[in-house]
Formats: C-alpha cells, structure tokens, sequence
C-alpha cells in the first residue's frame, strides 16, 4: 500500500485487498481467549448492547479491511444495520437508498457468485456524454443511464470517523488512500422509511431472500 501511493500506482495494474474476519461467536467466549481485533475493538465485540453493536444476538461479527489506494467495492447492500470505523485513511462512499434498487443493476440470482451486487462500474457514468467513447456496450449504456437517476448521497470518511449505514442501503465504496477499515453489523428494522424504503422494496426487487 505504501509503495502503490509512493508511486501513484495505476488504476490498471495490480491493486492488493485483505481482510480479516472476526466470528460473531467469539464475543460468547472468555476475553482472554479473544483475538487481537476483539480486544482492540471492545465496543464491536462486547456481548451487551453498545453505540456501534445495536443487536449483540444478532451480530455477523466483525470485519476489517485493508486496501490500497483505487481499490473499489461494487454497490451492494447488507441486511444489517452497519457501523464502519476508519482507523486510518480514508474512503468514498456513494449510498443509495432501498427504494432504488431497481435502478442499480443489481444481481438477484442467489447462486451467482455476485449476488446482491451491481454489475455495473459508477467509475463509467462520466463516460455517457462523452462523444469519443464508442466501445461502452449498448447494454451497459442503457443501465448507467438508469442508475444516472437515481437518488444518492456521497460522504468521504476518514480516520477517526464513523459511518452509519443503515440496513438494506446501498453502498459504493472507493479507497482515496490506503486504508484500514473496521466495521460491524447487527439486526434490522423490520418497518421500511417511508421516504427511502427497507427491507420490504428490496426484496421486491430481489426476491423473498434479500
């Protein structure tokens, strides 16, 4: 990561991702058998109710990653209310609300292997007018010009800061830096917003499993 942002790495050579994962059922174990992101991270881990664990029963536990600068995550949503802490560096985030996902060109077969995700790369939107670009497919044209109209908002979220990504948004997420990322997520209202849509207009975009 340190080399790529020394170097201003191209967004066409190799860009490198980890991640490490914590078990929602260590936080049942003793502390003293907890792994380094737990004890690091006791507001995500605690078994009580915390600000960042809202529904411990219900927690998918905790998910670091570590990315360089360019490295991108294709928008897709979570059913679960989602607390991202920046530890260092800082992302982009494009959120969209539930109610649009008909516009996102979201895969909604549960066996494809990008289900719940877009298909399509935002990176591209600019490309729609320019008259020098000729090799967008037609197919992929159509849906940017789609997801041009939709609702979104944009935060960028450095080190120090949180996120509140509430159950069912979606989310688009670019690395501006390299970047370590904590974030946890646990149960869901089960009442849609009336202005932004839940879970409700999601699964009648996706099917009964969203």
């Amino acid at each position: 990561a340190r080399y790529a942002d020394r170097v201003q790495l191209p967004f066409h050579e190799p860009h490198y991702y980890w991640q490490s994962s914590v078990s929602a059922k260590e936080r049942s174990n003793s502390k003293d058998t907890w792994c380094f992101i737990s004890r690091d991270l006791p507001s995500f881990s605690n078994p009580e109710p915390t600000f960042f664990g809202f529904d411990p029963p219900e927690q998918k536990g905790i998910q670091c990653r570590f990315g360089e600068r360019g490295v991108t995550a294709a928008t897709h949503y979570d059913s679960g209310r989602n607390m991202v802490a920046m530890v260092s560096g800082a992302k982009r985030y494009v959120l969209a609300p539930p109610n649009q996902c008909a516009k996102l060109g979201v895969v909604t077969s549960k066996y494809h292997p990008t289900y719940r995700h877009s298909v399509l790369n935002f990176g591209h939107l600019n490309l729609l007018d320019d008259p020098n670009i000729k090799s967008m497919p037609e197919g992929e044209r159509r849906w940017l010009e789609i997801a041009s109209n939709s609702l979104a908002v944009e935060t960028v979220l450095k080190a120090g800061e949180v996120l509140y990504i509430p159950s069912h948004w979606f989310h688009y997420i670019t690395s501006l830096q390299k970047s370590a990322q904590c974030n946890t997520r646990s149960g869901f209202p089960e009442k849609s917003n009336p202005v932004f849509g839940g879970k409700e207009e999601v699964e009648k975009c996706m099917g009964e499993d969203a």
